[in-house]
Order: C-alpha cells, then sequence, then structure tokens
C-alpha cells in the first residue's frame, strides 16, 4: 500500500531534484484549495433588503431570458420568477401538476397527452394554451441554446384544443417528464419567442413580473409579485431579488451583513457562517473525480484496457482527498449516481479501495510494468488538485504531463476531445439524463466518442422498457459503467447553501441551488 495523503503530511516535505526547491504537496493542494476567508468586500444592492423580500445571492451572472437559451443549475433561479413551468418536482422528487394539471402516456410512451390549466394569461394579456405550449416546445427545439435536447425527440406537438396536447415522440424519452419541470417545459409569452427585445425582458405568467427599471444586468435582478398568479399562496414573497456575487467572501459578508437572504456557501465558510448564526444545508447533487475519457485508446493506448482503467480507479486516496480538501463535506462513493437516483446500487459505493500496490499489479498484468505518460488539462479551477493527481499516479507509475489551458476555455477544450482524462466536477440532473450526457458517441461529455456497443445495446433496450424494467435496466447500466470503469470517481461533494434564519429553504435533488418555490419565510 501507498503512503495516503494524511501520512503524506509526515513525509510531503521533499527536496525537488532540480530546482533544490523544498515543496510540501499536502499543504501546497490544501491551502490552494481552502484559500483565505480573511475579508471581501461587501456587495451593495441596488433594491435594498426588507422582510417582504426574498434576497438571493448568485455565483454567476443571468446568460439570457431567451427562451431557447435558457439554464439550469446556478442560472435557473433568474427566469424562475417570472417564466412558470407545465410541471414541477418537488424537493422530495415527486413530480406534480403546475400549468399542466394532467398528464399521461399512450401503451408505448410514444405519445404524451397533457391537460392545460384553464384561466391563466401572461402578464401581456396574451392567454395561455394549447397554441402558448407549442409555440414553446418548437421554439426550445429549433434553437441553438444548450438545453434544447430537451425537446429533441418531440416530433410534433398536436393541439387537441386549448386545453389539451399531445407530444408525439420520434422514440420514447425517460426524461421527458423531468424535462417538463423545468427547461423543457418553461413557458413564455409566445409573443416574446425569437424577439431580441425579450432577451432581457421576459414576459410569462409565473408569480413574479421582472421589473426592468429596478434591475441592473450584471448587479442585480428584481422581480416584484404578479398579483393576477394563480397559486399566488405558493410564494410568500412580494419581491424577489438576486444578485450575482461571484466571490465566496464576499456572498458571505452579505449574507452576514443581511444584504441578502440566500446564497452558495463553501466547505471553507461553514465554520465562520455557523458562528454568525446563519443556517447551514448540505445537498449531494455534484460528485467529483478522476474522468477517463479515452477509453478506447485512441489518444493513449493504455486507457483501452480495463485493467489500466480500474488501477487509475485503485490510485486515488479519496478517502484523505476528502478529509483535507473538502473537510470532510462529502460522501465516498465509486458510482456516478446519488442514493435519490433509480440508478444507485449501494454495493457500487465501495468497489475499488485505494490500494497502489494493486494497482501496480494490474497495470504488470496488462502490459504496462514500466508505466506510461498522461496528457492531462491543467484547469484553473481545479488546480489544488494537481499536486495530488501527480503524486498519487506517480506512485502507481503513471507520468503525468500538463497542458495549461485558459479558464474561459474549459469547457470547450475539455469537449474537444483532445485529452484522454481529467479531473472534473459534474451536476446530477437526473437518471435517464445522465446517461443522454455520457452514454451516447454523440453525447455532449463522451468528449472522445467512445461507442460501446454493448453498453448502448443496454441504453436502447432501457429507453423502450417502462416502470420496473426500466429501473432494472438504470441499475444494470450502473453497474456496467463501474465495473468497465468509466470513471475513477472520487466523492459526492457537498454542495453548502445556506440562509439566514428568518429564510427557510428546502434544496433540490437535481439542482446546486434551490428553485424559488422551495423558499419559504421560517416560522
Amino acid at each position: 500500500m501507498g503512503k495516503p495523503v494524511a501520512r503524506l503530511m509526515e513525509v510531503a516535505t521533499e527536496q525537488d531534484a532540480k530546482g533544490g526547491k523544498m515543496r510540501n504537496i499536502v499543504f501546497a493542494a490544501a491551502v490552494a484549495a481552502m484559500g483565505s476567508v480573511a475579508s471581501a468586500p461587501s456587495v451593495m444592492a441596488q433594491v435594498a433588503n426588507d422582510d417582504q423580500t426574498l434576497a438571493i445571492a448568485a455565483i454567476l451572472d443571468n446568460n439570457s431570458f431567451d427562451r431557447a437559451q435558457l439554464m439550469i443549475a446556478n442560472q435557473m433561479q433568474f427566469w424562475q420568477p417570472v417564466l412558470d413551468t407545465l410541471l414541477v418536482m418537488q424537493p422530495d422528487g415527486k413530480v406534480v401538476p403546475n400549468l399542466a394539471t394532467a398528464w399521461s402516456y399512450n401503451d408505448d410512451h410514444s405519445v404524451l397527452t397533457l391537460t392545460l390549466r384553464e384561466g391563466v394569461s401572461f402578464t401581456d394579456g396574451t392567454p395561455f394554451d394549447g397554441n402558448a405550449v407549442k409555440a414553446n416546445l418548437d421554439y426550445l427545439k429549433k434553437g441553438a441554446g444548450q438545453n434544447g435536447f430537451m425537446a429533441a425527440l418531440i416530433s410534433e406537438v398536436e393541439v387537441v384544443s386549448p386545453t389539451e396536447v399531445r407530444l408525439h415522440l420520434s422514440e420514447p424519452d425517460p426524461s421527458l417528464i423531468d424535462n417538463l419541470t423545468v427547461v423543457g417545459g418553461a413557458i413564455a409569452s409566445p409573443a416574446t419567442l425569437g424577439s431580441k427585445d425579450f432577451a432581457n425582458n421576459p414576459i410569462g405568467s409565473g408569480p413574479y413580473i421582472y421589473d426592468v427599471s429596478a434591475s441592473v444586468p450584471g448587479r442585480q435582478y428584481v422581480y416584484n409579485r404578479n398579483s393576477n398568479y394563480w397559486n399566488k399562496g405558493a410564494f410568500p414573497f412580494e419581491r424577489v431579488t438576486i444578485t450575482p456575487i461571484n466571490d465566496q467572501v464576499a456572498r458571505l459578508n452579505a449574507l452576514k451583513s443581511g444584504q441578502v437572504d440566500a446564497g452558495l456557501g463553501e466547505a471553507r465558510t461553514v465554520a465562520d457562517a455557523e458562528a454568525n448564526g446563519l443556517v447551514v444545508q448540505r445537498n449531494d447533487v455534484n460528485w467529483l473525480g478522476f474522468i477517463i475519457a479515452d477509453r478506447e485508446g485512441k489518444i493513449t493506448p493504455a486507457l483501452a484496457d480495463v485493467r489500466v482503467r480500474k488501477a487509475l480507479n485503485m490510485a486515488f486516496d479519496k478517502a484523505s482527498i476528502l478529509k483535507f480538501v473538502e473537510l470532510g463535506f462529502g460522501r465516498l462513493s465509486d458510482q456516478i449516481f446519488p442514493t435519490g437516483s433509480s440508478a444507485y446500487v449501494p454495493e457500487l459505493d465501495k468497489v475499488y479501495p485505494f490500494d497502489p500496490k494493486a494497482a501496480r499489479a494490474l497495470l504488470e498484468e496488462a502490459g504496462y510494468g514500466k508505466g506510461f505518460t498522461l496528457v492531462l488539462p491543467e484547469l484553473a479551477s481545479f488546480a489544488s488538485f494537481n499536486p495530488i493527481v501527480e503524486k498519487q499516479l506517480k506512485d502507481i507509475g503513471i507520468t503525468v504531463q500538463w497542458e495549461k489551458i485558459a479558464p474561459n476555455a474549459t469547457i470547450p477544450e475539455l469537449r474537444s476531445g483532445r485529452f484522454p482524462a481529467y479531473v472534473f466536477q459534474f451536476g446530477y440532473q437526473g437518471t435517464w439524463a445522465e446517461y443522454q450526457k455520457f452514454g451516447y458517441p454523440h453525447s455532449a461529455w463522451n468528449t472522445s466518442k467512445v461507442a460501446d456497443p454493448q453498453f448502448l445495446k443496454m441504453l436502447d433496450a432501457t429507453q423502450h422498457a417502462i416502470g420496473d424494467e426500466q429501473i432494472k435496466g438504470y441499475r444494470d447500466l450502473n453497474r456496467y459503467m463501474v465495473e468497465n470503469a468509466f470513471f475513477a470517481p472520487w466523492y459526492r461533494r457537498d454542495t453548502i447553501y445556506l440562509t439566514n434564519k428568518q429564510t427557510a429553504v428546502k434544496l433540490h435533488p437535481t439542482n446546486a441551488v434551490p428553485h424559488i418555490r422551495d423558499f419559504s419565510k421560517a416560522e
């Protein structure tokens, strides 16, 4: 067994053969990851917080209110106050009615029928009806937005009546119901679709109306109650403000001073937050680890051998990384699915122990006893892990060669397929959505376009299955991914969400930040 990260603290001060510099691997990595929480400027809001306002700090700015460009994750909160969705997913994962009051599939799941709520209008006076649903779904499908895939399998939206539509599918879409709770189901006034004017001024039928005059894009977004909303009781605040604050220390300061009521935190802010009376919640949404993209060995031939990929899983001291870098805010797991997913299999959490000696034996068995070189992207947002990755891969005989990547080019570079592997974090968007994300040759995050015939056959069977057979398919696919070492997950990284004591919130199983409807006033 090699030395875990914890024991490296005893021996990490070592001589650099070239420069004679002393370095401490663990402390360097931990300090870089933990950073300083000493001070940062507070953020002054345009519209001040008060008892009738829900003031949220966002870590990213809004991208666009254009219907085709809407985002999930951290940017979903910007459009949710205005654009209501056909369905709603509750914090417990249950999907319930909203603009659509009922839904049902035909026998082979090729047609989904939606019954629409009557008496709803957009704030520009346009009625919400079947034609509005058709216009939105057609626009989303034809647009070039990142989430256009949510409507990709809808071949036709048939308007049966003002209160009924049928979504005809080119093939079954197991994610469709979930997608109708987020971007796939967001409904804007048809008059705004395709208009550049409304990329900065959304018009919907939701609980709030965007206040153009009070908002300053990039600084603060202001939303006032829609007095005509059909379900006002579900939204107790008269006003919502969202202030983008990228710096985590500035977000914490804004929370402590009362300028905002809620916002994302980090492991390193928890002690300070609790000491100042803030409420700390943890959410199991993201997983972090070593992504083995080149499983066909097109770039690095060694990665085509499953024994090599298993060795990579056994090379990392995941428990110590979690303890010392994340302060324990997470959960060890060798699978990419959270406990709430239909694909989750408990025994897959502990498949690959930290065992450098066994990893070396696997490399020897695969014909790589002398090791090989692995070219990895040097990503600014994950740079704190680089010393750990380099040291622990070296311990099993793999030499890392870093290639620096510009911070604003991270996603394009990773998706380019140039790199055989990389350290990264992914969020969870739903069971089938994860297979769509990674499983197919055309999937957005199958960056090397790997086509595993057996896996594709299993995907096809699961896509067309129904009920218990589909759930079995999800779990069999998960087992296949773990047993064939598609990835080397380290742990599920806790998302830390902070609120003051006057604000209650329920975190969401598929999103980094809460949905607007899940905030309330604390009792």
